[in-house]
């Protein structure tokens, strides 16, 4: 079963709205505007963050390493406890201020032709340590039928790591995580029709025009009632309300995905782990972004 956490698709009779009055339209612009103000206050707070505690985890760094002096094993594990929960604190401060940029839309898609598959591969490398630390198998194969296209790197880069942190969080010791990328047919539904032509039968695409990329784990699955919730700012499962994040990671990875003109959801059911899939066109979407040939 499964849910796409994407732009809804225009239906072919769109349904008639009543336009906002004069109020109702100044109201909806001063609560924009607070909110954004806000979020920005909220955005700078955090920055502010930044600089005083790599102070404080390049400290801890230090001691750890016992330049200044040798420990006693109860100073090792002080110090560990504390470098784990800086590097927490870092991370969430990091997961806020990518969300601050993306809902002030401050944020620009950059294209540039490249290998998904080397992106992929170099993203596996770097997570590869801390499913090991974990007990967790991590599987990526490259797909020799992946060619070479414009893509933001960083921004897949950073989705896959917020789909992979997800998975290594909620799957038990001795699971299993795949990675996986494959050539995609998307077939866009569009409500856009020339005028003064007749609708014409879909023809059928010749070839791939889109990637999906897919991360599966054997976990305890999310509840169909879930599927699309999990994608929204803040949402964390009733079940893991007490676990470490902010709710932010799926919901950053749906305003990339999205970022890049494509779309992302969730298959999954309770106690049969979960797949997180998102596709992004070949042909880069016009608008606030960048292509660089």
């Amino acid at each position: 079963m499964s849910k796409e956490a994407s732009a809804p698709a225009a239906a072919s009779a769109p349904r008639q709205q009543q336009p906002l009055s004069v109020p109702e339209l100044q109201e909806y612009s001063q609560l924009r505007e607070r909110y954004l103000r806000t979020t920005n206050a909220l955005a700078s707070a955090a920055h502010d963050l930044k600089t005083p505690l790599a102070i404080l985890n390049g400290y801890v760094e230090l001691l750890q390493s016992e330049k200044l002096g040798d420990l006693n094993e109860r100073q090792r594990e002080v110090l560990r406890d504390m470098r784990a929960n800086g590097q927490r604190l870092q991370h969430y401060i990091q997961d806020f201020l990518s969300f601050s940029v993306l809902e002030t839309g401050e944020l620009k898609m950059r294209f540039e032709p490249g290998n998904i598959n080397a992106c992929l591969s170099e993203v596996c490398r770097l997570w590869s340590p801390r499913f090991q630390e974990t007990g967790l198998a991590l599987y990526f194969l490259a797909n020799d039928k992946l060619q070479e296209f414009a893509f933001d790197a960083p921004k897949v880069e950073r989705i896959i790591s917020n789909l992979l942190e997800n998975a290594s969080k909620f799957t038990p010791a001795g699971g299993t995580v795949w990675l996986h990328a494959e050539p995609y047919m998307w077939e866009r539904r569009t409500g856009n029709k020339p005028a003064g032509t007749q609708e014409r039968r879909r023809r059928p695409l010749s070839q791939p025009n889109s990637v999906k990329i897919s991360v599966s784990d054997t976990g305890p699955g999310v509840p169909p009632e879930y599927h699309l919730e999990i994608f929204d700012d803040f949402f964390r499962l009733p079940r893991n309300e007490k676990s470490d994040g902010m709710g932010l990671g799926l919901a950053i990875a749906r305003r990339l995905v999205h970022g890049m003109g494509g779309k992302i959801w969730v298959e999954s059911e309770p106690g049969a782990g979960c797949k997180f899939s998102f596709i992004i066109p070949m042909k880069p979407p016009t608008g606030d972004s960048e292509v660089r040939a």
